[in-house]
């Protein structure tokens, strides 16, 4: 089974590889009315994976990731018609030069080839995936988890449909019809067809990629995210900051998961931010110097915080909460603690922006900005595959750019090396 999508999805590559702007963005905004039009079909299918998953004791931010709705729906077309918009990567030439013999190089981009994709609980990222893959004339293999099963078949059933319509190959994008964890490890080792793997989820599905492909893997997607409340930080303009990024959508891995406070600001600023946000559901484990400026809490907003707090990504209204001395100690408590996704600093002092900026090796570093802008849309790119935490051969949000690799190109006039 895996081996015959994966021949198929190679040579669709190919041909989508060669297909011109104006094709692939009629098809990005075909696909977009084809949403809209399917919406009831699709929203039917996903209220079965919804029902499936609440029975079965699904946690409130996998079910919040498994939802769609009209407005999600809607959301998704949206970023279709975006991308359509965008100038396509594919053929760019960039880093031109001519030598001194006359041979004139440069580099021109290309498609990476075949995508294999796994990801859990949000049928969204089918979608996504599916757009930018097209936009940057990438075939695609997907694996939803088996909570979106109905959803995702709803969805790349009108993707194929949309894609032949509109005459480009409908292999460019597969679906691995099963929930067999088995077919997984399958696809790990389909070196031969795929290219690149880029797993989007927890730390044990990123493991699990890591350990058993061979094929290169893109890791990220799992956040645990910081804010440093520095002793310049206007507190006022902090609440809300850390309100956006705790509160808006808490089931994202670019959600807050940890405030620092400095020491001299902590007695003012930690019982202002408990009163902001607690109204919102948001409860707290606080290290003990930072409990100890809240005592008048109320009864279960605050907690001690235990010993693998400061490591857990919540992906729910939970805040972690700690005490440092200075803009050092919080530094090292990042580098610590943090998965490299996104952290920042809310300061008035330019010079301890710029400390921040250089030593803090994430892949987003934000200064007075909430942590939820670390998204491709966000970010301008149209959507992303995927927010990548290493260092090859991207990092933060992958868009359109991030799909594509490069050739050299040399030109000359029947040159000869001597």
């Amino acid at each position: 089974m895996i081996l015959e999508i994966a021949k198929r999805a190679k040579a669709a590559s190919k041909i989508l590889a060669l297909a011109p702007s104006q094709a692939k963005d009629a098809a990005l905004l075909a696909l977009a009315g084809a949403l809209a039009g399917a919406s009831a079909e699709i929203l039917a299918a996903n209220a079965v994976d919804v029902q499936a998953a609440r029975a079965s004791g699904i946690s409130e931010a996998m079910l919040d990731r498994l939802l769609l709705n009209e407005k999600r729906i809607q959301s998704l077309g949206d970023d279709l018609r975006h991308l359509a918009g965008l100038p396509d990567p594919v053929g760019q030439h960039f880093d031109e030069a001519t030598l001194p013999n006359g041979l004139r190089l440069r580099k021109q981009r290309v498609p990476l080839g075949v995508l294999g994709v796994i990801y859990e609980s949000r049928p969204n990222v089918t979608m996504n995936v599916a757009g930018l893959a097209l936009k940057t004339g990438n075939a695609a293999i997907l694996r939803g988890g088996s909570e979106t099963i109905h959803s995702n078949r709803a969805l790349v059933k009108i993707i194929q449909q949309v894609l032949t319509a509109e005459g480009l190959p409908g292999d460019a994008i597969q679906f691995i019809d099963s929930p067999d964890r088995g077919l997984v490890l399958e696809l790990l080792k389909m070196h031969a067809y795929i290219d690149i793997i880029i797993p989007r989820g927890g730390a044990q599905l990123h493991n699990f990629c890591r350990e058993n492909s061979q094929i290169p893997v893109i890791t990220g997607g799992m956040g645990i995210c910081h804010l440093f409340v520095d002793e310049s930080a206007d507190l006022a303009a902090s609440l809300p900051v850390i309100f956006n990024a705790k509160v808006q959508r808490p089931s994202t891995c670019n959600s807050l998961d940890t405030v620092l406070i400095h020491d001299s600001v902590a007695a003012e600023f930690l019982p202002r931010l408990v009163t902001r946000l607690a109204p919102a559901g948001v409860t707290f484990r606080a290290e003990p110097r930072a409990a100890s400026y809240l005592a008048e809490a109320l009864p279960g907003q605050v907690t001690l915080a235990g010993p693998d707090d400061f490591d857990t990504e919540w992906l729910a209204l939970v805040l972690g909460l700690k005490v440092v001395d200075n803009l050092n100690e919080a530094i090292a408590h990042i580098a610590a603690h943090s998965t490299a996704h996104s952290d920042g600093i809310l300061t008035e002092d330019a010079e301890h922006a710029a400390t921040f900026i250089n030593e803090v090796d994430s892949a987003a570093v934000y200064v007075n900005a909430s942590t939820r802008f670390t998204d491709g849309g966000q970010f301008g790119l149209g959507a992303e595959v995927a927010v990548s935490t290493q260092r090859l051969h991207a990092r933060g949000p992958m868009g359109l750019s991030e799909l594509t690799t490069y050739k050299w190109v040399a030109e000359g006039q029947y040159h000869v090396r001597p």
